[in-house]
């Protein structure tokens, strides 16, 4: 048992240990890359989203109404000219060819007949047995009975067209881009069933609006990047509609690409380069914080190698830069990178690689 005296100088050294300061534990010396503020000439630089389509994209259908039966193609699939794409039930269509031969049979025979008694009539003439009356009558029945004949043949081969409409080939080669009947739906006459992308030249189609398509004209010159690409092609403005799109406002434009190795149907962005038309300070997106409602940056003070909070004012957006227009002078030192993780006064040294500062 401890006697109370000793009890007393226990607590009042354990009291004395909780209320002595903290030690002093120093912030760590972060590593920062900066950049140097300077001008750069800003342009009228646009860039939109836009899709590579064919120029040439139809829409195919059949002639005559019918049935579908068959479809022997799929979505996104290519096909050469000629190949057939699609069927319709055709067997109406066979039994009015039939019935238009027999019609070609029938009027054959009587042609025959009126020809055979035209040439009879006609060597009685001749001899003087018969007026001219009769063989004139005969030789307008032959007239008439060939009318008959050219009818039939000509019904016959409209029949035949009519059979072979029920087939749907493809007139140029390229690529089917949509499908709009299925099999068993029932079609009519120019009805589009699919969509066909021929090939050959091919165009980037995207979206301006109303405040640019002012400042572009037929025949100007873009590039054009593909989604996931770095290569740039040559395109040139070659439709630009004259009305808006009722709902989203803007103008659809079409650029003809140069280069036709970009896929077809993919994304691309069209960069549209205009003349420098001003100088401004650049800052890197990743140099910018918000903080109390204001933007900032870290200043670097090279003497101490201490960061400061700067606040500026910036005044657009360029890509991944801002446009800073006060609150910095050319020359000073701003961290670009790892801003969130600073606070006022820290120390801080600069980020190196392999190749040296940065």
């Amino acid at each position: 048992m401890f006697s109370a005296p000793r009890l007393l100088c226990i607590a009042a050294a354990t009291g004395l240990l909780a209320c002595s300061p903290a030690p002093n534990v120093q912030a760590p010396v972060r590593a920062v890359k900066v950049i140097e503020v300077g001008k750069s000439s800003l342009s009228s630089r646009s860039e939109f989203a836009g899709e590579v389509r064919a120029r040439v994209e139809s829409k195919v259908g059949f002639r005559v109404a019918g049935k579908l039966i068959a479809r022997h193609v799929e979505m996104g699939q290519r096909v050469k000219a000629g190949q057939l794409l699609a069927e319709i039930d055709a067997q109406d269509y066979r039994l009015s060819q039939d019935s238009a031969r027999a019609q070609v049979q029938s009027a054959q025979s009587s042609r025959d007949l009126a020809a055979a008694d035209y040439k009879r009539y006609k060597e009685l003439r001749d001899k003087e047995f018969i007026s001219g009356a009769e063989l004139q009558h005969k030789e307008t029945l032959l007239k008439t009975a060939q009318a008959q004949l050219d009818q039939a043949q000509a019904q016959l081969a409209a029949q035949g067209n009519q059979l072979s409409y029920s087939k749907l080939f493809a007139d140029k080669a390229g690529v089917i881009t949509g499908l709009d009947a299925e099999v068993g739906q029932v079609v009519s006459p120019g009805m589009p069933v699919m969509r066909l992308a021929q090939d050959g030249p091919r165009d980037v189609v995207f979206a301006v609006p109303e405040d640019k398509v002012t400042s572009l004209k037929l025949g100007q010159s873009v590039k054009v990047k593909a989604w996931g690409g770095e290569q740039l092609a040559s395109a040139k403005l070659n439709e630009i509609s004259a009305s808006a799109d009722p709902v989203t406002r803007t103008f659809a434009v079409k650029a003809a690409l140069q280069d036709m190795r970009v896929p077809l149907g993919s994304t691309a962005t069209v960069i549209l380069d205009g003349e420098p038309v001003a100088t401004a300070m650049l800052l890197p997106t990743s140099a910018v914080r918000q903080e109390a409602g204001k933007t900032s940056v870290w200043l670097l003070d090279p003497a101490s190698m201490t960061v400061r909070s700067q606040v500026i004012e910036v005044s657009g957006v360029q890509d991944n830069a801002v446009t800073v227009s006060g609150g910095l002078q050319p020359g000073q030192q701003v961290v670009a990178a790892g801003v969130h993780v600073l606070s006022p006064g820290q120390k801080v040294t600069y980020f190196k690689t392999a190749g040296g500062l940065q």
